[in-house]
């Protein structure tokens, strides 16, 4: 161990502490503890997050925000062709920041309101599968018995479906009787439900057995209290780090549906419509600038959410490790 600077804590500690009578052990605690201590304002300054974790935060309030205030910025329809005057031109062309595509459209715009319909996607469908799953994991977790075999056969048989085929199979049944919107968010909010299920009851399983939930059941606390106020609590940082996950997903999945033709309108713009706008400029390679845009987006956004995910992950079990 370094020698302590005469002024720090823990040489005070070291030089106070009787030489008699008092085991080494402990005196090794105790430094120990002193440099914790005179480490925790610089940790408390991030508020225990890394440098990552609050870069990672920043862009997604940057694109959250610039998705929420698109109607009001001053850009140029999405839709509008500016007459052409752009069309297949790189960046800064005619004074437009990301240049245009090859219909001649703001790039740039098309971009933030596309953040727009790619986030709503991505948070609209992990809402459903959090929602729906995470009440079924829960039931079948706490329950056991023969509705966790029944509730697991029915997440079986989901996930026994490719995921892609699944998606074009509800997209087909629900097309032409909602908005193609909604379209995607039930679609790949279906194709969600089974993961966050099986996620919450592993959990669910563990937590439906400690000590303080006997407790409650030995106090004659009834079964939907015992959930609720007991396991719930527990269960919700590992769903919301998976949630965190499975919004990347569902954004990768539907710019993925895009590619094959399956999603939104070129009038509704996300950022799977761009990359497919931009193929054909990419294997031309006049304007490779359009695809690769939009998958920088896509790149950042799901780097963004994994690395959170992660972050949210590592906390809880910190936190499992110090019960």
């Amino acid at each position: 161990m370094p020698e302590p600077s005469p002024d720090s804590p823990v040489a005070s500690l070291s030089t106070e502490a009787p030489t008699t009578g008092v085991p080494a052990g402990a005196v090794e605690l105790q430094i120990a503890a002193a440099e914790v201590d005179a480490d925790r304002p610089a940790r408390r300054k991030l508020g225990g997050l890394g440098i990552g974790a609050w870069l990672c935060i920043a862009w997604l309030t940057l694109i959250t925000v610039g998705a929420l205030l698109a109607p009001i910025l001053p850009l140029d329809d999405p839709n509008d062709t500016l007459g052409g005057i752009i069309a297949n031109r790189g960046f800064g062309a005619g004074g437009h920041l990301l240049g245009g595509d090859s219909s001649g459209r703001d790039l740039l715009s098309r971009t933030i309101f596309g953040a727009r319909n790619s986030l709503t996607v991505g948070f609209g469908a992990i809402i459903i599968g959090t929602v729906v799953g995470g009440l079924l994991g829960l039931i079948a977790g706490y329950y056991r018995g023969r509705i966790d075999t029944f509730i697991v056969g029915l997440l079986d048989v989901l996930l026994s479906f490719p995921a892609l085929v699944l998606a074009l199979a509800l997209v087909a049944v629900l097309q032409n009787r909602v908005s193609a919107l909604l379209t995607l968010v039930l679609a790949l909010g279906v194709i969600s439900i089974p993961v966050l299920a099986r996620i919450t009851r592993a959990n669910a399983l563990v937590w439906s057995q400690r000590e303080f939930v006997m407790a409650a059941r030995a106090q004659g606390a009834r079964d939907w209290r015992i959930m609720i106020r007991e396991v719930l609590p527990n269960v919700l940082p590992s769903a919301f780090s998976i949630a965190l996950l499975g919004v990347a997903v569902v954004i990768v999945a539907e710019a993925g549906l895009a590619l094959v033709g399956v999603g939104l309108s070129t009038q509704s713009p996300t950022w799977g419509n761009i990359i497919t706008d931009g193929q054909a400029d990419l294997t031309s390679g006049t304007t490779p600038h359009i695809v690769f845009v939009g998958a920088a987006m896509v790149f950042l956004t799901v780097l963004a959410l994994n690395y959170l995910g992660d972050v949210v992950r590592a906390r809880f079990d910190v936190r499992e490790a110090a019960i």
